[in-house]
């Protein structure tokens, strides 16, 4: 059995990518899979201090000596599990530092609005204001660019 000939919506297709692009190159939506990413790395950290430093109060000292394990401190019967911990903190600051790269290539601050000083209070207002927001002081009529000198 044939299948029909249906048109491919090329036009539609390429429409969908770059509205998909376009939502996921928002500052918004990119600050927040960056957020995500190191909530991640930060959920480690707090999960090394409760189960590992913390933890070495409520447990007896297991004879691990591996790895990190080299670093904890053992004090009586509790093992503080200090290695695992700078571990996840090292770990945090690395992914913390590529988030922080990543986020200044692709995240674009925006430039300010275009401003000038009130000449009463000297505060910042937009240019084509007429009165201040600030004093209520009328605002003098910007100024029309002069004409180019004839040569």
């Amino acid at each position: 059995m044939a299948l029909p000939n249906i048109p491919i919506p090329t036009a539609k297709a390429v429409s969908f990518v770059k509205e998909f692009r376009d939502f996921i190159l928002k500052t918004n939506m990119l600050a927040l899979a960056l957020a995500v990413v190191l909530g991640g790395a930060a959920t480690k950290v707090v999960n090394a201090i409760v189960e590992d430093v913390l933890g070495g109060l409520i447990k007896a000292i297991r004879p691990s000596a591996t790895g990190w394990d080299a670093l904890n401190i053992p004090v009586w019967r509790f093992n503080f599990k200090v290695g695992p911990l700078l571990n996840a903190l090292i770990e945090f600051a690395c992914v913390a530092f590529v988030v922080f790269i990543v986020s200044k290539m692709f995240i674009k601050q925006a430039s300010p609005p275009p401003s000038k000083s009130c000449p009463e209070c000297l505060e910042s207002i937009n240019l084509a204001a007429s009165r201040c927001k600030f004093c209520s002081s009328a605002q003098p009529k910007p100024e029309a660019p002069a004409a180019p000198a004839a040569g």
